[in-house]
């Protein structure tokens, strides 16, 4: 028996890797409906509704809006053209919301373009940021807001999911998104910007002044090191990158002691721990296996039941791509840039 009113309808816009656990998701929540979803490509949708048992497969996107009769949109495409997507959507008016996949657009000024179709539409428009709804990174704002360990004065983070010591001609553009920078691809894209919306969430603020050394690939770049400077003098130390062992951790050091987790991001259906450290000893909290993006569609649902706020507010996505903005920019001139 579902907690809510109706059965939410949700609709994805591709369906490529991520939009199966989107769909995983819409088939665990008790409420929701996967019930139409649209690509480019037939054998890509034929192959996804065959899986997921969807029977509305759609080549065009103004034909699912049309006939699907959608609560909730999910953009799972390339980011290269969410913001393209997102618009389109918002204007028909033909949803209620918009889940958006990371990143979020191309840049602030795509992103604020976005924002305002879904503000002038009367839609719900959010980031899919999955992490933001796992009680383990919950419990940790939580813990640094409360004092637990003192003031938070500098996170380390970093998300890298190479290991294979290759080169990178063997990340080629042909071969995944991730690579291909006509398509959205880039290490900042896919993997910083976990690392740094959680230190902005973290700090509740917006860095004050941004330095990024990168790594470049073929297209797109393959790692990048960023330094973010808060207010107070607070900072964020990044490391991310396709071309290095694979490591997900976050530190949150405070004045009066660090919270960490080691497999901060991708932890489907994985137990995990927050290491509370003080010099009076560690306190490991355990976090029993869930489904982010489960929770992330739950929180999305209780949003339209309720009319209460989202947890990630469009302006917060808008700063979000002010600072990737930023970070290219410091990568491109070797200079620390002001925000």
């Amino acid at each position: 028996m579902s907690n809510y009113s109706k059965t939410y309808r949700v609709g994805l816009v591709g369906s490529g890797g991520i939009a199966r656990a989107h769909g995983t998701a819409c088939q665990a929540l008790d409420g929701a409906d996967l019930s139409a979803i649209c690509d480019v490509s037939q054998d890509a949708l034929d192959n996804y509704g065959e899986q997921f048992g969807v029977p509305n497969r759609y080549l065009d996107l103004d034909d699912m809006l049309e006939d699907a009769n959608l609560d909730i949109a999910i953009l799972c495409n390339w980011g290269a053209v969410h913001a393209e997507t997102g618009i389109q959507i918002a204007k028909s008016r033909k949803v209620r919301a918009i889940l958006c996949e990371k990143p979020f657009t191309n840049n602030a000024a795509e992103a604020r373009q976005m924002v305002a179709a879904a503000e002038e539409n009367g839609i719900l428009l959010a980031e899919a940021f999955k992490f933001r709804h796992h009680p383990m990174h919950l419990k940790a704002k939580e813990l640094a807001d409360s004092g637990a360990i003192g003031d938070v004065l500098t996170i380390r983070s970093t998300f890298c999911s190479g290991g294979s010591g290759a080169g990178p001609e063997t990340r080629k553009p042909e071969n995944n998104w991730r690579f291909n920078k006509a398509k959205g691809g880039g290490s900042v894209y896919d993997l910083a910007c976990y690392c740094i919306h959680q230190a902005r969430f973290m700090f509740s603020a917006d860095p004050i002044r941004v330095f990024a050394s990168s790594q470049p690939g073929l297209e797109v770049d393959d790692a990048m090191y960023i330094l973010l400077v808060f207010p107070n003098d607070r900072t964020a130390q990044i490391s991310v990158g396709f071309n290095t062992a694979t490591a997900q951790y976050v530190e949150i050091c405070g004045s009066g002691g660090m919270l960490r987790i080691e497999i901060a991001w991708n932890n489907e259906n994985r137990s995990v721990d927050l290491e509370h450290r003080t010099p009076d000893g560690t306190e490991l909290i355990n976090f029993e296996p869930i489904h982010q993006f489960t929770n992330q569609l739950a929180h999305l649902c209780d949003c339209l039941e309720t009319g209460q706020p989202h947890r990630i507010p469009p302006e917060n996505s808008i700063n979000q791509m002010r600072t990737i903005d930023a970070i290219f920019e410091s990568a491109a001139t070797g200079k620390a840039v002001e925000m």
